[in-house]
């Protein structure tokens, strides 16, 4: 019995956090009570070990089965004794298989010394990682794993998991057997791939600096975040910098991979990792176990669990919901599925067995024992039970034509019949409509559109990023859908064989028990629409549900100041429009049209200015103000609010001010207009920070006291505000409609757009912001430019 053969035994498992993992510590946990278990876990940025396998392994809900047994039904008790029986069972290790020795501390090292079995899941199961990190996790990992228990003189056995997908792009039978004892084995030098493609990280870092590449990437930043200010626009550089790397590294890796006959970097990593670590593993006694494409549960812990959206379930989503019509693919081909529990069922299976007898048929306790070759067992279904592409193509859109899904009008998604294309058609056909959205998309681009107008645009990036993730689905998972290997499962079946008939029942591992339409249509997909929550109701959605929730915890009495900006937040004016009204104070009517004719000749120029540099601008504009009466602008200042900011003003943001005050939330207005211009607001606000010019001869200079708050010094004086008043900006709002404004939304814990342009617009709804849209009332003035009083009409004498 399995149970009784790894009682007592200590088991390391890597990878513990991911899908495979977590299924292997609960059945370990779950069917032989009397193991321990040792999880090496990798230290998260912000959090421990510790709390990663809380948070990542003991509350997933695969462990609700036994919260409810031990419960006797009260999951909430049960939760307590599982806990209670985890820190007696349980003991996790700080250690990181892409890391030479593992990582480990002293205490690390000294509990591996202790374990019998060494269950090696970790891996950058990502087929579309880059290279260098797929072969530091991948080649190497099951290496550093050996040559670590080499360090400490002890010979666990290595359960190592790699994949079926490392016998390459053949057709055909891929037996149960070394790469290297292959007919089609191709010799590489697998330390001459690990100096290349570290020398390939070195190479794209080294071309990612030059100064045609980086104005490239600065380019792209200001293009993305307009004048959002040097610091954002220099972090959205180098962000765009390390994922160029990243992306030059994803297509070295698929390249190189593709070279040499695999799919992709993932598969040619494992490959050589079996490689590395057949050489390298000394006399540790090593047994692989190679899955194929891993999906939700058969029937353990409970049917259809799943952890993570898996290889299948993007593209079975996108296709239920209308977004990837057509997939490439075999129609005759074996699409090599296998759900996760007979997955872990041959794992344990292979530990309980423990290392096959040596050559001369010594058993791994003799101490005579010599470690013969790593042992294989590939636990698939195509040729013990295969799943046909068209069959399961049928099943799946079969099931959503009876499920739909709903789209957001509460209307059903017609799904259409695969015409089984190539992939290089589909490949085409989604690059000529990424095209087209491009082209839209800078055509709206270069429109001064603003609140509502300007949502056209963020609705051409979600159609474009839907676009570019159906092209990524293609260009990842489209060599897997062709892919015409048939892999051997002769061990796989023996092993299942072997067991008494409560261990098949319990770690089953013979595929050729699932029943393909039920487990399809039964179990996986109503699994994965769960775990996706798409819209499976035909009820209309609330269009302002999401506006409703984001806009209650705004005004959450919990937040603590709110900060607002002015122009196209409170008023829909700007810094040219309160000028104009000052500047033709008493002009007559011809010097006015004349004004009217310079000034909106310039505004070209003006908004190229203020796109490019918001302080730069402001800085240029108010030199206008030069020798004026001081006395005079604060007289007018009085009429401006009266005849111009007040018409121009968004109702709507005036009771929001009022409401922030009324819940008890100071409430500061920082703009960079100047204070002669917002001084009349005072009342509304508990506090003004605004831009000031030096006075002299009681005259204004043109020139500025300080730098004006805009894009990273509003940041800035919001900082200040709340370190003066002892306030918490992340219980802080802050209102703004441009991405010159994004330092000063992103400093804060609950920014809100308000009428945003395009560029904000796109970064509010990515980000999950409140996006509110506010008019100013009715019957106001609404000419190009505002007009100050004309002059006093003078008495006739007599």
């Amino acid at each position: 019995m399995i149970a009784e053969q790894l009682s007592g035994k200590r088991i390391a498992i890597t990878g513990s956090t991911g899908f495979l993992g977590t299924a292997l510590v609960e059945r370990l946990f779950r069917s032989v009570p009397d193991c321990e278990l040792v999880l090496l876990i990798r230290p998260g940025k912000r959090s421990t070990v510790e709390q990663r396998a809380k948070r990542e392994i003991f509350r997933n809900n695969v462990f609700d089965r036994m919260r409810s047994e031990l419960g006797d039904g009260d999951a909430k008790a049960g939760g307590a004794i599982l806990l209670e029986q985890m820190a007696e069972r349980v003991h996790v290790i700080a250690g990181d298989v892409g890391t030479d020795g593992l990582g480990l501390d002293e205490a690390g090292r000294e509990l591996m010394k202790t374990v019998d079995v060494i269950i090696h899941s970790a891996a950058t199961v990502s087929f579309d990682a880059p290279l260098d990190s797929a072969v530091e996790v991948n080649l190497l990992g099951p290496t550093r794993i050996a040559e670590t228990l080499h360090d400490l003189e002890v010979t666990p056995h290595l359960v190592a998991v790699s994949t079926c997908y490392v016998a390459g792009n053949r057709r055909g039978a891929a037996n149960e057997e070394l790469l290297s004892d292959s007919p089609f084995h191709i010799d590489v030098n697998w330390e001459a791939e690990v100096r290349a493609a570290r020398r390939t990280r070195a190479d794209f870092d080294a071309e990612s600096r030059s100064a045609e590449r980086l104005e490239e990437f600065r380019v792209r930043a200001r293009n993305e975040l307009g004048a959002a200010g040097t610091p954002l626009l220099s972090a959205k550089t180098e962000q765009l910098r390390t994922r160029w790397v990243s992306e030059q590294m994803v297509e070295a890796g698929r390249a190189r991979a593709a070279s040499l006959g695999w799919p992709d970097s993932y598969a040619y990593t494992k490959a050589l990792g079996e490689r590395a670590l057949d050489e390298r593993r000394g006399d540790v006694p090593v047994s692989i176990v190679r899955p194929a494409i891993i999906e939700s549960a058969w029937s353990e812990p409970v049917p259809g669990w799943i952890k993570g959206f898996r290889m299948a379930e993007p593209i079975l989503i996108s296709y239920g919901q209308g977004l990837l019509k057509e997939f490439p693919g075999v129609p005759e081909g074996v699409v090599d599925v296998i759900p996760v529990d007979l997955v872990v069922g041959a794992i344990v299976a292979v530990a309980a067995r423990g290392p096959l007898a040596d050559a001369e048929g010594r058993p791994a306790d003799d101490p005579a024992y010599v470690p013969p070759k790593p042992d294989i067992t590939q636990v698939a279904s195509g040729t013990r039970n295969p799943l046909h592409y068209r069959t399961l193509v049928d099943l799946v859109s079969g099931w959503f034509a009876e499920h739909p899904l709903y789209d957001q009008k509460g209307q059903p998604i017609a799904v259409r019949p695969f015409t089984f294309p190539g992939r290089g058609a589909v490949e085409r056909q989604l690059d000529r409509y990424a095209n087209r959205l491009g082209t839209a998309d800078k055509v709206l681009k270069t429109l001064p559109l603003r609140g509502k107008q300007a949502m056209l645009t963020a609705e051409v990036e979600e159609q474009k990023d839907n676009v570019e993730r159906a092209r990524g689905y293609v260009k990842i998972y489209g060599a897997y859908a062709e892919c015409e290997a048939l892999y051997g499962v002769e061990n796989l079946v023996a092993l299942h064989a072997s067991m008494p008939v409560a261990d098949q029942h319990t770690f089953g591992c013979d595929p050729s028990i699932v029943d393909w339409e039920h487990y399809v249509t039964g179990i996986h997909l109503p699994s994965v629409v769960e775990h996706a929550r798409v819209k499976t109701v035909g009820e209309r959605s609330d269009p302002d549900a999401r506006t409703k929730r984001l806009k209650k915890r705004v005004l959450s009495p919990d937040r603590q100041v709110a900060a607002f900006d002015l122009e196209n937040t409170i008023i829909a004016s700007n810094v040219v429009f309160s000028y104009a009204y000052l500047a033709t104070r008493r002009m007559p009517p011809a010097d006015r049209l004349r004004f009217m004719a310079k000034t909106v000749a310039e505004g070209p120029s003006l908004l190229a200015l203020d796109q490019r540099d918001r302080t730069d601008f402001l800085r240029h504009f108010y030199r206008r103000y030069e020798g004026a009466p001081v006395e005079l602008m604060d007289e007018l200042g009085q009429q401006l609010l009266s005849d111009h900011i007040l018409t121009k003003a968004f109702p709507a943001a005036v009771r929001r001010v009022r409401q922030h005050r009324q819940l008890g939330h100071r409430t500061v207005l920082i703009t960079g207009a100047l204070d002669i211009v917002v001084k009349p607001l005072a009342p509304l606000f508990d506090d003004i920070i605004s831009a000031e010019m030096t006075v002299k001869d009681g005259a204004y200079t043109g020139e500025l006291k300080a730098v004006p708050p805009t894009g990273e010094i509003r940041a800035q004086a919001l900082r200040d505000y709340a370190a003066e008043h002892d306030l918490d900006l992340e219980e802080a709002v802050a209102y703004a409609d441009s991405s010159s404004d994004l330092p000063l939304l992103d400093a804060v814990g609950f920014p809100v757009a308000v009428n945003p342009e395009t560029r904000l617009a796109s970064l509010a709804i990515k980000r999950g912001w409140l996006i509110e849209y506010w008019s100013k009332a009715d019957g106001g003035a609404d000419s190009a430019l505002p007009f100050g009083p004309l002059p006093s009409p003078r008495r006739s004498r007599r």
